[in-house]
């Protein structure tokens, strides 16, 4: 007797399987952060709340 093999399904399956594995992978990614002035974002909080207060 002949083995019978669904590779459509076995396809649908790989794929399936390498999608979940970058989704899980780009989830998990931290961003890098560069560059960043601390001081000035703070500085442009506390306008924004100063503004806001008003």
């Amino acid at each position: 007797m002949a083995v019978t093999r669904l590779e459509r399904k076995g396809r649908r399956n790989v794929s399936k399987a390498k999608r979940a594995k970058q989704v899980i992978k780009s989830l998990n990614t931290k961003p890098v952060i560069k560059n960043v002035d601390i001081e000035e974002i703070k500085k442009s909080f506390a306008k924004a709340s100063k503004k806001t207060t008003k």
